[in-house]
């Protein structure tokens, strides 16, 4: 029995021994296939994640045969073309509250009234493909916008220091409507006008009270900064650096008057025997009229130094009389704002102390002695720094017998002598929407197309990011939709799309980022798509551009 037993035992040991050999035999097989991958170049390691598939490899896998079942997406080559460029011409018009010309037409209307007389003007730019609206703010040291330094127009309630009711702030409102649309908004300002003659009778509210030892009153009833006061000086820039500050403006505008006409005054000599024996006791050796012409052009400087040291990108305009001095160019006859305004703009445009300039050409391509065309070519000869140059067109009365013909062959003119910055301004809105022919005839010619305003590049601009693009294939048409990562930083888009060899280019503003683009145009197919950012100052951004196949 002792000897089954031992046998017994015998067996079941054997048993054990072998079992445990083919275990470690297995163990080892196991171990071995990592090193035979790794022996073949791989370099997967234990355990592998394909984050594609998002499957765990275990050890002990068939690595190659895991990698060959992956389906990767193509990666989509960046797709470059030579885009043409988009076209770019300042079109404006100027909107004059002074004496109710344009804007409010009248100063006993309701809020509600004023705010659609606004939205009607505005639409009607939009409509003609204008881009940019000149909007008078300050028509008389007072303010259609809540000021901190002077009081609410007269133009615009009937009453100096009279808010609108119910309460609204114009200027708060213009800049939205206008940008809503677009467009942009140039403030307009009078420097040194401190009444009207049309303002309504001078109250305690009025500047000329406030301010009353350093304004003084004119012959034909109105009242005027004196320019040469450091207080004017200090005042006027208060006022433009407050607007500058707390309003999103594109731009800051002054017009044609300094120092004012002679006839103003009966012919007489401006008033300021008080300030000028001041200098001369200060031991000032200026003659009377260069030491006037030195006031405006240190308030001149100093104003373009301010804006931009505030908001560079705030643009500073300035659209004086169209005449420097009779004789330049040669046969050019005329007043002389040098020496009746004191007024010395041909050295504010060779300085560069503005963005651009708007001289007052309110005369016909002919005769020769005021000729648009000749004063054009003069003050584009003078434009040393390439500002813009835009000049100012009378759309409401220029001298000729076919009016609406002479104005779009002045913006004709004006393309050909400044072709890399070509621009205009209308005076005013009231040529426009008083004239239906002239408005018509802008739309279905020189002005057929949206414009973007020419960039400024003188002026510090970021950087625009690029867009991205999805395109979406529908029956007839490409469905694109266009996403920016900063969308502040954009005021227009720029779309391409080909059609054959020929890029159609559409302009849109910068709420919208969707277009649906038919297949086919004049008999050819769409084969690619390009959206480019453009910002507040016509800068634009690098593009994004895909090919359209079947």
């Amino acid at each position: 029995m002792n000897r089954r037993f031992f046998q017994f035992c015998f067996l079941i040991l054997a048993v054990a021994i072998m079992a445990s050999c083919g275990s470690k035999n297995k163990q080892a097989k196991v171990l071995e296939q990592p090193k035979a991958e790794v022996a073949q170049g791989s370099q997967v390691q234990t355990p592998v994640t394909d984050q594609e598939n998002k499957v765990a490899v275990k050890p002990g896998a068939d690595v190659a045969k895991k990698k060959s079942e992956v389906k990767k997406e193509p990666i989509k080559k960046e797709f470059r073309a030579n885009l043409p460029e988009p076209p770019r011409e300042f079109r404006a018009a100027w909107v004059a509250t002074v004496a109710n010309i344009n804007w409010p037409s009248k100063n006993n209307l309701s809020t509600e009234q004023q705010k659609q007389e606004a939205i009607t003007l505005l639409d009607m730019l939009k409509k003609n493909n204008f881009n940019a609206v000149i909007f008078q703010v300050r028509p008389s040291a007072d303010a259609l916008y809540k000021s901190n330094y002077e009081p609410w127009s007269y133009f615009l309630t009937g009453s100096i220091g009279k808010a609108p009711s119910p309460y609204y702030d114009p200027l708060e409102f213009w800049v939205e409507e206008a940008h809503k649309r677009g467009l942009e908004l140039h403030v307009w300002l009078n420097p040194y006008r401190a009444h009207h003659s049309n303002g309504g009778q001078v109250t305690s509210e009025s500047m000329v009270n406030k301010a009353s030892d350093y304004v003084v009153r004119l012959r034909n009833g109105m009242y005027w900064f004196d320019p040469a006061s450091q207080k004017t000086q200090d005042h006027a820039s208060n006022v433009v650096m407050d607007i500058v500050k707390r309003y999103d403006i594109d731009g800051v505008h002054f017009d044609d008057y300094f120092y004012p006409y002679a006839s103003y005054n009966g012919g007489g000599d401006f008033p300021d025997d008080a300030t000028w024996s001041a200098y001369r006791r200060s031991g000032g050796n200026l003659s009377r009229s260069d030491w006037r012409r030195d006031n405006v052009n240190k308030f001149i400087k100093r104003i373009y130094t301010q804006i931009k040291a505030e908001k560079p990108a705030v643009k500073f305009g300035l659209s004086p009389f169209g005449i420097w001095k009779p004789g330049y160019p040669a046969g050019v006859t005329g007043s002389s704002q040098y020496d009746e305004l004191y007024a010395d703009a041909k050295l504010w445009l060779n300085e560069g102390w503005i963005d651009y300039f708007t001289p007052q050409l309110y005369w016909p391509i002919n005769p020769p002695k005021q000729s648009f065309t000749a004063l054009l070519k003069w003050w584009e000869s003078e434009n040393t720094h390439k500002r813009h140059l835009w000049p100012g067109l009378n759309t409401v009365a220029v001298s000729t017998s076919n009016r609406v013909q002479e104005i779009k062959n002045q913006i004709e003119v004006t393309r050909e002598v400044i072709p890399n910055s070509t621009g205009a301004v209308h005076w005013s809105i009231a040529g426009l929407t008083k004239n239906p022919s002239m408005l018509k005839a802008l739309h279905e010619g020189p002005y057929s197309q949206p414009a973007l305003v020419p960039a400024s590049p003188w002026l510090a601009h970021n950087p625009i990011l690029k867009p991205t693009l999805l395109l979406t294939k529908q029956t007839s048409s490409v469905f694109a939709k266009w996403l920016h990562k900063q969308p502040e930083q954009v005021f227009k888009w720029v779309a391409y799309a080909r059609y054959g060899n020929t890029w159609d280019v559409e302009i849109f503003d910068a709420p919208q980022t969707e277009f649906s683009f038919p297949k086919t145009k004049n008999g050819q197919k769409l084969n690619a798509i390009a959206i480019k950012p453009v910002d507040r100052l016509g800068n634009e951004g690098d593009y994004i551009a895909e090919e359209v196949t079947e």
